[in-house]
C-alpha cells in the first residue's frame, strides 16, 4: 500500500504545472526597466525577506508591492514596469499582465518552497495542498507564456524546477527586521532563572513536532526552571496537548509576528527539519527568526543550514537524532558561554544575509555599476 501510495504521489507531481520561460527568453528584461512591479499576498516573510532589502539597494528603479487581494491593479503604470510574481499569482494579476504585455519590460516569478512535493506530501493538510495548487501551481499555465526570468531560493530548489536557467536568490532581509535599535537595553533572562524553548512552526512540518515531543517532554523534566513555547494548530497543536509547562500558540499574522519579538527574548529556538525532499529545498531564513529573539538556536544539519564543520562555529547545527537534540537543548540551557557564542554566531550570519542585499537584484539595475555587480 505504501508503494503505491508513493507512485501515485510521484505520477500526480509529474502532472503538475511547472514554471516555464517564454518563448525566446533569455533571463534578461526585454527592455529598459523603469520600475519594479512586486505582486504577492502582502505583507508576507517572503518578500521581506527577499525583495524588500535588493529593492532598497542603489542603483534600483523604483520599486512597489502589491497585494493580489486587495490592489488596485488599474492605478499601476505598466509602461516599462518589470513584473516580479512573489509566489503566487491571482486571476486579475495574470489577465493585467496580458492586458499590458507589450508595454512591460519583463516578467519573473520567484518560488521558494518545493511546491509540488508539499502538494503531494502528507504533513500539509488537504485545505493547505488545495489552496496551493489554487494560487500557486494552476496560475503557471498562463504565466509561463509571460516569464522571463525565475528565481528560486535555493541551489536545491532550482534544480528541482527543471529549467536550464534559474537564477538562485538567497534570503537578504533588511536590518530591521532582526536587529532593533534598543537591543542593547533588552537582556535575556539569566541562565540559571527561568528559561524559555521555543518551537515557531505550522501544521505543515507535523513529522517535526511528532519528533520533539517526546524531547521536550525530556528536557522540562529534567530542568524545572525550563518551559516550553510552540506555535501550532490543527493536528499539530493535539500532538503538544497535556504536556504540563507547555504553552500552545496559534500561528498569528506577519506583521504581528514581528512585533511579538519588540519586548522580549527567547533564551532557544529550535529548528528541526525532518528529513525530507520538501525541507531538502528549505532555505534558511528560521536563522533570521532566531536571531530577532536573539536566541540560541539548534539548526538541523543538512542542505538549509549546513553543518558543524562550516562556517559559523558555534551555532548548533546536528543531526536529527533524539538524544543528539535533547543534549544539545541540554547543553543551551547550561552552559552560558555556548549559549552566547551559538547566539552571536547566528546573529554574524544574518548579518552577512543583509549585507548581500547591497547588489541589489540582478539584472534589473538602472545603474550600469550594479549591474557588473550583480551578475
Amino acid at each position: 500500500m505504501t508503494d503505491l501510495r508513493e507512485r501515485l504521489a510521484l505520477w500526480i507531481e509529474r502532472e503538475l504545472p511547472r514554471p516555464k520561460l517564454r518563448p525566446g527568453a533569455n533571463g534578461l528584461p526585454r527592455g529598459p526597466v523603469k520600475r519594479i512591479i512586486v505582486f504577492g499576498r502582502m505583507p508576507n516573510p517572503t518578500f521581506d525577506y527577499y525583495f524588500a532589502a535588493r529593492l532598497e539597494a542603489p542603483g534600483m528603479p523604483p520599486s512597489e508591492a502589491v497585494d493580489i487581494g486587495h490592489g488596485n491593479l488599474a492605478d499601476l503604470d505598466a509602461e516599462g514596469a518589470f513584473i516580479i510574481i512573489c509566489r503566487y499569482a491571482s486571476p486579475k494579476v495574470l489577465a493585467w499582465i496580458e492586458q499590458n504585455v507589450d508595454q512591460l519590460s519583463g516578467v519573473g516569478l520567484f518560488v521558494d518552497d518545493d511546491i509540488p512535493a508539499v502538494v503531494t506530501g502528507r504533513d500539509a493538510s488537504l485545505r493547505y495542498r488545495v489552496v496551493l495548487c489554487y494560487r500557486a501551481l494552476w496560475p503557471l499555465r498562463r504565466l509561463s507564456r509571460h516569464l522571463d526570468i525565475v528565481w528560486a531560493s535555493t541551489p536545491h530548489l532550482a534544480s528541482t524546477l527543471q529549467l536550464e536557467e534559474v537564477r538562485v536568490l538567497p534570503p537578504a532581509p533588511p536590518e530591521r527586521l532582526w536587529k532593533r535599535s534598543d537591543e542593547a537595553d533588552l537582556v535575556a533572562n539569566p541562565i540559571s532563572d527561568q528559561v524559555l524553548i521555543a518551537y515557531h512552526a505550522t501544521g505543515v512540518h507535523l513529522e517535526e513536532h511528532r519528533f520533539l515531543r517526546p524531547i521536550v517532554e525530556e528536557v522540562l523534566a529534567q530542568r524545572p526552571q525550563a518551559r516550553f513555547e510552540v506555535f501550532a494548530d490543527g493536528r499539530a497543536a493535539s500532538i503538544w496537548t497535556g504536556l504540563e509547562g507547555v504553552s500552545i500558540r496559534r500561528p498569528i499574522p506577519w506583521n504581528d509576528y514581528l512585533a511579538d519579538a519588540n519586548n522580549r527574548t527567547i533564551d532557544v529556538m529550535l529548528v528541526p527539519l525532518h528529513p525530507s525532499r520538501v525541507n531538502d529545498s528549505r532555505a534558511p531564513t528560521k536563522r533570521i527568526d532566531v536571531a530577532r529573539y536573539k536566541a540560541a538556536g539548534v539548526f538541523s544539519e543538512g542542505f538549509a543550514y549546513g553543518s558543524a564543520t562550516r562556517e559559523g562555529a558555534g551555532e548548533q547545527r546536528v543531526p536529527y537524532v533524539h538524544d543528539v537534540w535533547k543534549n544539545a537543548i541540554l547543553g543551551l540551557i547550561g552552559d552560558r558561554q555556548a549559549h552566547n557564542l551559538a547566539t552571536a554566531s547566528t546573529r554574524h550570519l544574518v548579518h552577512h544575509m543583509t549585507q548581500s542585499a547591497n547588489a541589489g537584484l540582478k539584472m534589473l539595475a538602472t545603474d550600469t555599476t550594479t549591474k557588473l555587480l550583480c551578475s
